[in-house]
């Protein structure tokens, strides 16, 4: 296989692209010149060594001079209302909540959704890591009410089922009561949060039930 078809193999994996739109990718990197190249080869790179998974909530951040850092920005936050946990599938929903503005609570992401009638579905997003991050909110006291932010999409729909099963056992051994609730209508159905404008996503937030 050349090189060019390999490059377009690999650009065929990213989300959301086919063969045409891959091998676009391909020849538009053929006419950039070597600084551009050169450049995107460093921060592709540099991806693992600078950018770590935060402890707390799972999202992506870059990694700072302090070596005792564990959380993102977010997280540390003091400022955010931390009675609210949002539950989103990827790093790009939580994005696009972050840009609407209309949300100052704290955040969980899932790493994925979980597909129709798969065998395992535990595995397929972070499980044990969401249940332990809800015991630890509930023995803590501060945890009111969480927010499944999850694709208005048949699988989105499936994974919030399953999240919703996951964590409704911890929540009923809560002293106080939590709550969960969806986004509203706002979204339509079909609907993936990562595409979706910050007044759409304000709309569902207030719709939320």
């Amino acid at each position: 296989m050349d090189p060019i078809e390999k490059l377009s193999q690999l650009f065929k994996e990213f989300p959301g692209i086919g063969p045409r739109q891959a091998r676009r990718f391909t020849y538009f990197l053929m006419t950039k010149n070597k600084g551009y190249t050169d450049e995107l080869i460093r921060l592709i790179g540099s991806i693992s060594k600078e950018v770590t998974t935060c402890s707390k909530c799972y999202r992506f951040f870059p990694i700072t001079s302090r070596t005792d850092v564990k959380e993102c920005s977010i997280c540390r936050d003091t400022h955010r209302d931390a009675t609210f946990l949002m539950i989103v599938s990827k790093d790009v929903d939580m994005d696009a909540i972050e840009r609407s503005k209309a949300y100052q609570g704290l955040y969980f992401v899932l790493g994925g959704n979980v597909p129709i009638l798969d065998k395992n579905p535990e595995t397929k997003i972070r499980s044990r890591e969401l249940s332990d991050r809800i015991t630890q909110d509930i023995t803590t006291g501060t945890l009111q009410e969480i927010v499944l932010s999850l694709n208005a999409t048949t699988e989105g729909e499936h994974t919030a089922d399953f999240v919703r099963a996951l964590i409704k056992p911890l929540i009923e051994k809560s002293a106080q009561p939590i709550k969960i609730t969806v986004l509203g209508r706002g979204l339509s159905t079909g609907t993936e949060l990562e595409y979706s404008d910050s007044e759409t996503i304000k709309s569902a937030l207030s719709g939320r039930k």
